[in-house]
């Protein structure tokens, strides 16, 4: 028999291979795809008037910070209350903090947290009544990060 040629052993045996060796790039490929799917940004949609729904928005996004996450905020409707200066809610067990004073250290680690364009308009408050810091959102600015891939969009 000559050594060339390919016998019904041999050519189970190189197909087993290729098989084995697909599967493993296939399985490499799906390992570095899952590497990217740490996010990067958050944006934090808040219109609940749930003072537990509001902390528990805020806890989650300092804890996003704190790994490395950019957060964004916007307030809109009674959540939007938490950007004025003049609010103070009771705090909240078991840390004793407010939703405000959770937002203002979102806030100092580099958040950005706007009101709905709808908010100030729709209410008794103007721009000089928001904490120092806060922002009014524009639809075209909020729509464009809403549909980037790379952000999150969380909605409370």
């Amino acid at each position: 028999m000559n050594k060339s040629t390919i016998t019904p052993v041999r050519f189970a045996f190189m197909f087993l291979l290729m098989a084995v060796l697909l599967v493993l790039n296939v399985a490499i490929a799906r390992a570095d795809d899952k590497s990217d799917d740490k996010i990067n940004k958050a944006l934090i949609i808040l219109t609940s008037p749930s003072l537990q729904t509001q902390g528990m928005a805020m806890v989650l996004g300092n804890t996003m910070q704190a790994q490395g996450v950019r957060v964004d905020v916007l307030l809109c409707d009674k959540a939007g209350d938490l950007a004025l200066s003049a609010t103070q809610s009771p705090a909240l067990e078991p840390k004793r903090v407010t939703p405000e004073q959770l937002l203002t250290k979102l806030m100092s680690g580099g958040a950005s947290v706007n009101v709905c364009a709808l908010y100030l308009p729709n209410s008794s408050h103007d721009q000089t009544a928001l904490r120092d810091g806060v922002g009014v959102a524009t639809p075209p600015a909020m729509a464009k990060m809403m549909v980037d891939e790379d952000t999150r969009v969380f909605s409370f």
